[in-house]
């Protein structure tokens, strides 16, 4: 499956691929093949993507436009 927003959230984060990848612990080719389809991500990590960017899972995987902030802190803001 491709998550065509995974791009979109990770540039309104103003991060780069490899300041994202150091915060998720994981080799920036396997997010990359995430971000372009060429690898399914696994639902441990769109989970752990939804709350870094504060988001629903349904967003993430188009189900919902509407981001859907979940509960709780954000687990991450960019000084």
């Amino acid at each position: 499956m491709y998550y065509p927003r995974l791009k979109d959230l990770r540039d309104d984060k103003d991060l780069t691929q490899d300041e994202l990848v150091e915060i998720l612990g994981m080799h920036k080719t396997t997010y990359t093949n995430y971000e372009q389809g060429k690898r399914e991500i696994p639902f441990a990590l769109v989970i752990r993507l939804a709350q870094l960017y504060n988001v629903s899972i349904d967003y993430i995987a188009e189900l919902s436009n509407t981001p859907s902030p979940i509960n709780g802190a954000n687990i991450y803001q960019k000084p």
